[in-house]
């Protein structure tokens, strides 16, 4: 699915891949520099507090999260932000079910 070639992907065609207890993710876009990742989350799931070398952005499609960063928490709704930097332990806990969408520099090997 890497989009150096083809610029464009439509999400009814991409498939749902299950990465834990009631979460789930696809992989919406990406090349060797960027990654954009939709996670599906149900209430009471958990995006484990967790760090890595990537640099995260994630924004709140829809639902309630708590987002934890580098010790800080919010509670954060639809159109909501956080911003992880490299390194920087971060993780959710879904309120509310609903969608993140993470964009990742660079791409998450790991996840292809």
């Amino acid at each position: 699915m890497d989009n150096s070639q083809n610029p464009f992907s439509e999400d009814s065609s991409l498939s749902w891949e299950n990465v834990g207890e009631g979460v789930r993710r696809k992989i919406l876009a990406y090349n060797a520099d960027l990654m954009m990742v939709k996670v599906a989350f149900e209430t009471g799931s958990i995006g484990a507090i967790h760090q890595h070398v990537h640099t995260q952005i994630t924004y709140v499609e829809s639902g309630v999260f708590e987002a934890s960063v580098d010790g800080q928490k919010r509670v954060l709704r639809a159109g909501d932000t956080f911003l992880a930097p490299s390194n920087i332990w971060h993780g959710v806990v879904c309120q509310e079910a609903g969608v993140l969408v993470d964009v990742f520099n660079p791409m998450r090997e790991d996840f292809v």
